[in-house]
């Protein structure tokens, strides 16, 4: 047999394709064991049908490089249809091959390791003035307020917006935006799409409004704009304004979204586990941290950087990413064929007690230097993807995680309100269900 027959002779994964048209897309977005059960079922590989796509579920480390170390071979980045159509055609996420590659080349300088220590300051001075905001109002609801101070710092520090109205009002069309990035994309005005792609519109006029602003100063700033504005192609032309537009929105995204819902799965976690809060602060003491920050000092709180690792194994802002088939290939002697998506799982993958021991546990020594579970075998620790398509900026959204915990920690008391429903809403990224209340104090 020739090698292509070979292919079509290897079986499907197990697994089902549901009803006609929407497979089982509805499971998927109701059932937050979704993933879990069919893993149970069918094992590691098996088939689905979402989005209107036929698709084969991955999960596992052997997987993940199988998949990621093909990436523009077998594979190429795929999303479902509300999401391209609201992250925009030339947004970096949506491209591929060697457009992909010059786009993310050139947004990838403003999270090397120069611009990354420029941010410092910027972020410890908002964070400063945010956690005096919440000890004023002694009692919130915090994940609201993590979400306006995390687009702050990422319209801030990304973009250079003005600070006070102008980061509440693109906020909040940002959250109605989002909540329709994966949802069925039937644009009539009360469904979530619908109500999306009329403020992905606001977005983009008032996104408009920033670039021309920006264009009129005559110092060139060193953020992300100020890249994409400096830009130049091969044959010396600047980016257009449609492009800078879908980048700056995907900035945007990617700077706030994932990054509040990583917060408060830290403010949460570190409530119900105060011994880890102890070892924080006795690693403060030790670096000799009294409230001002540096690169040297926060490389040397390591148990810090356990934590941060530890929350985004335990609760991944994203749960896991699509590819398209380019090309059909066989993994662990199961067809892939043509033309079909492939779906790998970040959440099914961080709980794998192969892996990690005791998975469900918060547990940051579980990334100690002498314990180190992630590090035998590699793509096991996946939360900003991995690949030719990790997130590009990696860096910034651990710097922004460190730089407030380290605060928080330092400076302040919080403690959780009784009778709330603190178990996550998973779409469009993990969140408490009754928005994480707490009783907030200055220490001491």
């Amino acid at each position: 047999m020739t090698s292509n027959e070979t292919l079509r002779s290897r079986p499907l994964p197990p697994g089902t394709l549901g009803l006609p048209l929407i497979g089982e897309t509805l499971s998927f977005f109701r059932d937050r064991d979704f993933h879990k059960k069919r893993r149970e079922k069918y094992g590691t590989v098996y088939k689905t049908h979402l989005f209107g796509q036929p698709t084969i579920v991955l999960i596992g480390s052997e997987a993940n490089r199988f998949l990621f170390t093909h990436d523009n071979t077998y594979f190429t980045a795929s999303f479902p249809p509300s999401t391209r159509i609201l992250l925009g055609p030339n947004s970096l996420t949506i491209q591929s091959g060697t457009e992909h590659t010059s786009r993310r080349r050139l947004m990838a300088q403003a999270f090397f390791p120069q611009a990354i220590a420029g941010y410092l300051p910027g972020m410890e001075q908002l964070t400063d003035r945010y956690l005096k905001q919440w000890e004023t109002l002694q009692e919130l609801t915090w994940y609201p307020e993590l979400r306006t101070y995390m687009f702050d710092i990422a319209s801030t520090l990304l973009i250079g917006t003005e600070t006070g109205s102008e980061t509440i009002y693109l906020s909040q069309i940002f959250q109605t935006w989002a909540e329709g990035l994966f949802s069925i994309p039937i644009n009539l005005p009360w469904t979530p799409f619908g109500k999306a792609l009329h403020c992905r519109k606001l977005l983009l006029e008032k996104i408009e409004e920033i670039v021309h602003r920006r264009q009129q100063e005559t110092a060139p700033r060193n953020d992300a704009l100020g890249l994409l504005l400096a830009a130049k192609d091969e044959e010396g032309n600047g980016l257009s304004l449609d492009e800078i537009k879908d980048q700056v929105l995907l900035l945007l995204f990617a700077g706030h979204e994932t990054q509040t819902s990583s917060l408060s799965s830290l403010c949460l976690l570190l409530a119900q586990h105060p011994q880890v809060i102890t070892k924080l602060r006795e690693e403060q003491e030790k670096v000799g941290f009294t409230g001002s920050l540096n690169m040297e000092m926060l490389k040397e709180m390591t148990y810090l950087e356990q934590v941060v690792k530890e929350v985004l194994r335990l609760v991944p802002p994203v749960a896991g990413g699509f590819r398209r088939v380019l090309e059909s290939c066989e993994f662990n002697n199961y067809q892939i064929p043509e033309g079909w998506m492939v779906l790998y799982q970040i959440n099914q993958l961080h709980k794998d007690s192969s892996i990690y021991s005791n998975p469900q546990e918060f547990d940051p020594d579980r990334f100690s230097l002498d314990r180190a579970e992630d590090k035998p075998k590699p793509f096991t620790w996946i939360p900003f993807g991995g690949g030719a398509r990790e997130c590009v900026g990696k860096a910034f959204a651990m710097l922004a995680l460190r730089v407030f915990t380290a605060h928080l920690v330092h400076g302040y008391d919080w403690e959780l309100l009784p009778d709330q429903n603190l178990e996550f809403s998973m779409i469009p990224t993990p969140s408490p269900r009754d928005g994480l209340r707490v009783k907030f104090s200055r220490r001491g």
